[in-house]
Protein backbone atom coordinates (compact mmCIF):
# COMPACT_ATOMS: atom_id res chain seq x y z
CA UNK A 1 0.00 0.00 0.00
CA UNK A 2 2.73 2.11 0.69
CA UNK A 3 3.50 1.94 -3.11
CA UNK A 4 0.60 3.68 -3.74
CA UNK A 5 0.39 6.12 -0.64
CA UNK A 6 3.31 8.13 -1.65
CA UNK A 7 1.90 9.23 -4.96
CA UNK A 8 -0.88 9.70 -3.88
CA UNK A 9 -0.47 11.76 -1.07
CA UNK A 10 2.02 14.05 -3.71
CA UNK A 11 -1.04 14.32 -6.11
CA UNK A 12 -3.36 15.78 -3.69
CA UNK A 13 -0.77 18.31 -1.89
CA UNK A 14 -0.24 19.12 -5.87
CA UNK A 15 -4.05 19.70 -6.55
CA UNK A 16 -5.01 21.65 -3.53
CA UNK A 17 -2.07 23.90 -4.16
CA UNK A 18 -2.83 24.45 -7.78
CA UNK A 19 -6.67 25.54 -6.55
CA UNK A 20 -5.27 27.72 -4.26
CA UNK A 21 -2.98 29.34 -7.18
CA UNK A 22 -6.17 29.14 -9.35
CA UNK A 23 -8.62 30.64 -7.04
CA UNK A 24 -5.84 33.69 -5.74
CA UNK A 25 -4.69 34.36 -9.36
CA UNK A 26 -8.27 33.70 -11.19
CA UNK A 27 -6.39 32.28 -14.01
CA UNK A 28 -6.25 28.73 -15.59
CA UNK A 29 -3.02 28.98 -17.83
CA UNK A 30 -1.64 25.97 -16.28
CA UNK A 31 -1.99 23.14 -18.16
CA UNK A 32 -4.51 25.07 -20.67
CA UNK A 33 -4.91 22.40 -22.55
CA UNK A 34 -6.67 20.50 -19.84
CA UNK A 35 -11.22 21.02 -20.22
CA UNK A 36 -10.32 21.94 -16.40
CA UNK A 37 -6.84 23.30 -15.93
CA UNK A 38 -3.96 21.14 -13.69
CA UNK A 39 -5.72 20.70 -10.93
CA UNK A 40 -8.83 19.24 -11.16
CA UNK A 41 -6.95 16.86 -13.89
CA UNK A 42 -4.45 15.75 -10.90
CA UNK A 43 -7.68 15.74 -8.54
CA UNK A 44 -9.51 12.94 -10.62
CA UNK A 45 -6.22 10.64 -11.11
CA UNK A 46 -5.70 11.21 -7.44
CA UNK A 47 -9.21 9.66 -7.11
CA UNK A 48 -8.80 6.90 -8.42
CA UNK A 49 -5.02 6.37 -7.21
CA UNK A 50 -7.12 6.41 -3.86
CA UNK A 51 -9.46 3.61 -4.66
CA UNK A 52 -6.33 1.63 -5.71
CA UNK A 53 -5.01 1.74 -2.34
CA UNK A 54 -8.31 0.85 -0.63
CA UNK A 55 -8.15 -1.99 -3.07
CA UNK A 56 -4.69 -2.98 -2.06
CA UNK A 57 -5.67 -3.10 1.37
CA UNK A 58 -8.51 -5.15 0.74
CA UNK A 59 -6.29 -7.63 -1.36
CA UNK A 60 -4.55 -8.10 1.64
CA UNK A 61 -7.25 -9.45 3.70
CA UNK A 62 -8.84 -11.39 0.72
CA UNK A 63 -5.56 -13.20 0.41
CA UNK A 64 -5.68 -14.16 3.94
CA UNK A 65 -9.18 -15.80 3.38
CA UNK A 66 -7.79 -18.68 0.95
CA UNK A 67 -9.97 -21.47 2.42
CA UNK A 68 -12.87 -19.54 2.30
CA UNK A 69 -12.11 -18.48 -1.00
CA UNK A 70 -12.07 -22.06 -1.93
CA UNK A 71 -15.43 -22.89 -0.31
CA UNK A 72 -17.10 -20.44 -2.11
CA UNK A 73 -15.84 -21.52 -5.32
CA UNK A 74 -17.02 -24.44 -4.55
CA UNK A 75 -20.28 -23.42 -3.69
CA UNK A 76 -20.79 -21.46 -6.84
CA UNK A 77 -20.09 -24.74 -8.96
CA UNK A 78 -22.75 -26.29 -6.98
CA UNK A 79 -24.76 -23.08 -8.19
CA UNK A 80 -24.02 -23.27 -11.57
CA UNK A 81 -24.98 -27.00 -11.70
CA UNK A 82 -28.18 -27.08 -10.13
CA UNK A 83 -29.39 -24.96 -12.58
CA UNK A 84 -27.68 -26.04 -15.66
CA UNK A 85 -25.38 -23.10 -15.93
CA UNK A 86 -21.85 -24.63 -14.98
CA UNK A 87 -20.96 -24.32 -18.15
CA UNK A 88 -17.29 -22.60 -18.06
CA UNK A 89 -15.35 -25.52 -18.27
CA UNK A 90 -16.82 -26.89 -21.64
CA UNK A 91 -16.64 -23.15 -22.80
CA UNK A 92 -12.76 -23.33 -22.36
CA UNK A 93 -12.71 -26.65 -23.48
CA UNK A 94 -13.89 -25.64 -26.69
CA UNK A 95 -11.35 -22.95 -26.72
CA UNK A 96 -8.61 -24.25 -25.91
CA UNK A 97 -8.85 -26.00 -29.07
CA UNK A 98 -8.45 -22.36 -30.88
CA UNK A 99 -4.95 -21.69 -30.46
CA UNK A 100 -5.54 -17.84 -32.05
CA UNK A 101 -8.81 -17.75 -29.68
CA UNK A 102 -6.92 -18.26 -26.55
CA UNK A 103 -4.14 -15.81 -27.79
CA UNK A 104 -6.91 -13.17 -28.15
CA UNK A 105 -8.47 -13.65 -24.79
CA UNK A 106 -5.29 -13.65 -22.91
CA UNK A 107 -4.38 -10.49 -24.65
CA UNK A 108 -7.76 -9.12 -23.52
CA UNK A 109 -7.88 -10.44 -20.29
CA UNK A 110 -4.47 -8.68 -19.58
CA UNK A 111 -4.59 -5.37 -21.45
CA UNK A 112 -8.21 -4.54 -21.72
CA UNK A 113 -9.21 -4.22 -17.79
CA UNK A 114 -6.37 -1.08 -17.77
CA UNK A 115 -5.44 -0.16 -21.38
CA UNK A 116 -8.70 0.09 -22.90
CA UNK A 117 -10.79 1.32 -19.67
CA UNK A 118 -7.78 3.83 -19.14
CA UNK A 119 -7.73 5.07 -22.54
CA UNK A 120 -11.20 5.60 -22.32
CA UNK A 121 -11.78 7.39 -19.51
CA UNK A 122 -9.15 9.67 -20.43
CA UNK A 123 -10.48 10.35 -24.08
CA UNK A 124 -13.85 11.14 -21.87
CA UNK A 125 -11.89 13.33 -19.74
CA UNK A 126 -10.50 15.44 -22.96
CA UNK A 127 -13.06 15.24 -25.40
CA UNK A 128 -16.19 14.68 -23.56
CA UNK A 129 -15.42 16.24 -20.10
CA UNK A 130 -19.38 16.71 -19.24
CA UNK A 131 -19.74 13.16 -19.26
CA UNK A 132 -16.79 12.32 -17.46
CA UNK A 133 -17.72 13.08 -13.74
CA UNK A 134 -20.80 10.75 -14.06
CA UNK A 135 -18.79 7.75 -15.22
CA UNK A 136 -16.08 8.94 -12.60
CA UNK A 137 -18.82 8.48 -10.36
CA UNK A 138 -19.88 5.33 -11.13
CA UNK A 139 -16.71 3.98 -11.32
CA UNK A 140 -16.25 5.22 -7.81
CA UNK A 141 -19.34 3.29 -6.30
CA UNK A 142 -18.37 -0.06 -8.55
CA UNK A 143 -14.69 -0.07 -6.98
CA UNK A 144 -16.50 0.85 -3.54
CA UNK A 145 -19.61 -1.99 -3.99
CA UNK A 146 -16.36 -4.72 -5.66
CA UNK A 147 -14.00 -4.02 -2.07
CA UNK A 148 -17.68 -4.72 0.05
CA UNK A 149 -17.65 -8.06 -2.38
CA UNK A 150 -14.15 -9.48 -2.37
CA UNK A 151 -14.28 -8.87 1.87
CA UNK A 152 -17.61 -10.35 2.21
CA UNK A 153 -17.54 -13.27 -0.60
CA UNK A 154 -13.70 -13.87 -1.43
CA UNK A 155 -13.71 -16.35 -4.15
CA UNK A 156 -11.34 -18.64 -5.84
CA UNK A 157 -11.53 -18.37 -9.77
CA UNK A 158 -11.66 -21.75 -12.12
CA UNK A 159 -8.73 -21.62 -12.71
CA UNK A 160 -7.81 -22.50 -8.28
CA UNK A 161 -9.47 -25.98 -9.61
CA UNK A 162 -7.77 -27.74 -12.07
CA UNK A 163 -8.83 -31.21 -10.63
CA UNK A 164 -12.37 -29.72 -12.68
CA UNK A 165 -10.39 -29.48 -15.58
CA UNK A 166 -9.69 -25.74 -15.74
CA UNK A 167 -6.68 -24.46 -17.39
CA UNK A 168 -4.84 -21.07 -16.42
CA UNK A 169 -4.22 -20.19 -19.96
CA UNK A 170 -2.47 -16.96 -19.31
CA UNK A 171 0.55 -19.05 -17.65
CA UNK A 172 -0.14 -22.45 -19.87
CA UNK A 173 0.00 -20.11 -23.01
CA UNK A 174 2.62 -17.32 -22.59
CA UNK A 175 4.15 -18.47 -19.12
CA UNK A 176 3.71 -15.79 -17.40
CA UNK A 177 2.27 -16.06 -13.68
CA UNK A 178 -0.74 -14.51 -12.20
CA UNK A 179 1.52 -14.23 -8.41
CA UNK A 180 4.75 -13.48 -10.49
CA UNK A 181 6.28 -10.03 -10.22
CA UNK A 182 4.47 -7.29 -11.89
CA UNK A 183 1.56 -9.34 -12.64
CA UNK A 184 0.94 -9.86 -8.43
CA UNK A 185 0.78 -6.05 -8.46
CA UNK A 186 -2.75 -5.78 -10.41
CA UNK A 187 -4.37 -9.41 -9.43
CA UNK A 188 -6.42 -10.01 -6.49
CA UNK A 189 -6.28 -13.96 -6.37
CA UNK A 190 -9.17 -14.46 -4.55
CA UNK A 191 -11.37 -11.16 -5.99
CA UNK A 192 -13.70 -13.20 -8.44
CA UNK A 193 -16.99 -12.17 -7.19
CA UNK A 194 -17.79 -9.48 -8.82
CA UNK A 195 -15.83 -9.81 -12.13
CA UNK A 196 -14.59 -5.67 -12.07
CA UNK A 197 -13.55 -6.71 -15.94
CA UNK A 198 -16.99 -6.74 -16.85
CA UNK A 199 -18.38 -4.12 -14.37
CA UNK A 200 -15.51 -1.93 -15.89
CA UNK A 201 -16.76 -2.63 -19.62
CA UNK A 202 -20.03 -1.85 -18.78
CA UNK A 203 -19.51 1.05 -17.46
CA UNK A 204 -17.46 2.43 -20.19
CA UNK A 205 -19.24 0.65 -23.67
CA UNK A 206 -23.01 1.88 -22.41
CA UNK A 207 -21.97 5.87 -21.94
CA UNK A 208 -19.74 5.73 -24.63
CA UNK A 209 -22.70 4.19 -26.91
CA UNK A 210 -24.46 7.03 -25.82
CA UNK A 211 -21.81 9.86 -27.55
CA UNK A 212 -20.56 8.30 -30.50
CA UNK A 213 -22.85 9.18 -33.40
CA UNK A 214 -21.45 6.45 -36.30
CA UNK A 215 -23.03 3.25 -35.99
CA UNK A 216 -20.20 0.99 -36.45
CA UNK A 217 -18.56 2.68 -32.94
CA UNK A 218 -22.18 2.02 -31.46
CA UNK A 219 -21.94 -1.86 -32.32
CA UNK A 220 -18.26 -2.27 -31.88
CA UNK A 221 -18.58 -0.28 -27.82
CA UNK A 222 -22.13 -2.50 -27.74
CA UNK A 223 -20.13 -5.99 -28.09
CA UNK A 224 -17.36 -5.04 -26.06
CA UNK A 225 -19.03 -5.90 -22.67
CA UNK A 226 -19.60 -9.35 -24.73
CA UNK A 227 -16.34 -9.88 -25.48
CA UNK A 228 -14.89 -9.01 -22.15
CA UNK A 229 -17.37 -12.01 -20.51
CA UNK A 230 -16.49 -14.46 -22.44
CA UNK A 231 -12.73 -13.70 -22.14
CA UNK A 232 -13.13 -13.70 -18.18
CA UNK A 233 -14.47 -17.15 -18.84
CA UNK A 234 -12.25 -18.58 -21.35
CA UNK A 235 -9.41 -17.73 -19.31
CA UNK A 236 -10.24 -19.60 -16.69
CA UNK A 237 -10.40 -16.15 -14.25
CA UNK A 238 -14.31 -16.33 -13.16
CA UNK A 239 -17.42 -17.82 -13.19
CA UNK A 240 -20.74 -17.03 -14.83
CA UNK A 241 -22.01 -16.12 -11.66
CA UNK A 242 -19.05 -13.47 -11.45
CA UNK A 243 -20.00 -12.14 -14.66
CA UNK A 244 -23.44 -11.66 -13.93
CA UNK A 245 -22.63 -10.08 -10.26
CA UNK A 246 -20.47 -7.92 -12.28
CA UNK A 247 -23.16 -6.65 -14.45
CA UNK A 248 -25.12 -6.03 -11.62
CA UNK A 249 -22.54 -3.80 -9.74
CA UNK A 250 -22.56 -1.86 -13.27
CA UNK A 251 -26.37 -1.47 -12.84
CA UNK A 252 -26.16 -0.16 -9.30
CA UNK A 253 -23.43 2.09 -9.61
CA UNK A 254 -25.39 3.53 -12.96
CA UNK A 255 -28.45 3.76 -10.49
CA UNK A 256 -26.66 5.21 -7.49
CA UNK A 257 -25.11 8.17 -10.18
CA UNK A 258 -27.87 8.98 -11.50
CA UNK A 259 -30.48 9.15 -8.58
CA UNK A 260 -28.47 10.34 -5.79
CA UNK A 261 -24.75 11.44 -6.83
CA UNK A 262 -26.25 13.89 -9.51
CA UNK A 263 -29.17 15.21 -7.04
CA UNK A 264 -26.15 15.94 -4.81
CA UNK A 265 -24.57 18.22 -7.52
CA UNK A 266 -26.66 18.58 -10.34
CA UNK A 267 -24.43 21.02 -12.07
CA UNK A 268 -21.31 18.90 -12.15
CA UNK A 269 -22.52 15.27 -11.37
CA UNK A 270 -25.38 14.75 -13.77
CA UNK A 271 -24.92 12.88 -16.99
CA UNK A 272 -26.32 16.35 -18.75
CA UNK A 273 -24.90 18.79 -16.30
CA UNK A 274 -25.32 22.07 -18.44
CA UNK A 275 -29.46 20.92 -18.95
CA UNK A 276 -29.62 19.84 -15.10
CA UNK A 277 -27.72 23.46 -13.72
CA UNK A 278 -30.84 25.13 -16.81
CA UNK A 279 -34.01 26.76 -15.30
CA UNK A 280 -36.88 24.69 -14.91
Amino acid sequence: MFRLAVPLVLLLVLAAILRVQEHRTGKTHTFSWLPKGGSDAILQLGLFVLADVMYETVRGVAESNAATAFANARSIVDLEQGTGLFVERSVQAWAMGHRFIIDFANFMYVNSHFVLTTGALVWLYLRHNNHFYFVRNMFMVGMALALIGYLVMPTAPPRFLPELGFVDTIAYYVNVQHDSGLVALFFNPYAAVPSMHVAFSLMIAVPAMLIVRRPVFKALWAIYPLVVSFVVVVTGNHWLFDVFIGACVAGTSALVARHVLSRLWPAAWAWEPAAASAPA
